[in-house]
């Protein structure tokens, strides 16, 4: 996957708008990079940096209303073609013309792509599915660009055990990390 220093790029951008401008992580995605955007988002939100999922659909039935000055967006699409975020960006600087979007796509130029600030590609990953379609390589490719921005945003703000212990009450990562903090 070529994003070599591309991510720094993106850590800086959502730490301004986040981490300085007090705003927030908007992140989108349809179909299975839809689940991989969640997935994105609410490990961002248990570590410290403050995110949420935007069905892209619902978008364009008001909640595009969770938008503010001082976020920043975050598309998920292998393909940067899918319509929706197309149509949820540009929706988007409709409402904020100053709002900073960042596409994770397979493709580094597409439509998507144009639209946005900041592409990270995962470089065209082939599907191991026998027929090529189903979204498995392309997946793990987008869930790992993820996790590494969300670990680069951790070593950024110095994210502690302890911090994560108070966002993580129960279940068996909460009492280990509350088991490790004493």
């Amino acid at each position: 996957m070529p994003i070599d220093g591309i991510s720094q790029v993106a850590i800086e951008m959502i730490y301004k708008a986040v981490h300085q401008d007090n705003g927030k992580i908007i992140v989108s995605g349809m179909g299975k990079a839809g689940q991989i955007g969640l997935n994105i988002a609410t490990t961002f939100s248990s570590t410290g940096t403050p995110a949420v999922f935007l069905h892209p659909s619902e978008a364009q039935h008001g909640d595009l209303g969770i938008l503010q000055k001082n976020d920043i967006l975050l598309v998920v699409s292998n393909s940067g073609k899918t319509r929706e975020l197309i149509e949820l960006t540009e929706l988007s600087r409709r409402l904020n013309p100053k709002v900073k979007i960042i596409c994770l796509s397979g493709k580094s130029e597409s439509e998507l792509s144009a639209l946005s600030d900041l592409t990270l590609s995962t470089g065209e990953p082939q599907e191991v599915c026998p027929l090529g379609l189903t979204p498995t390589t392309s997946t793990t490719c987008m869930t790992i660009v993820g996790d590494i921005l969300v670990v680069l945003m951790m070593e950024k703000i110095g994210f502690t055990k302890e911090e994560y212990a108070k966002r993580h009450h129960s279940g068996y990562l909460g009492q280990k990390a509350k088991n490790e903090n004493g």
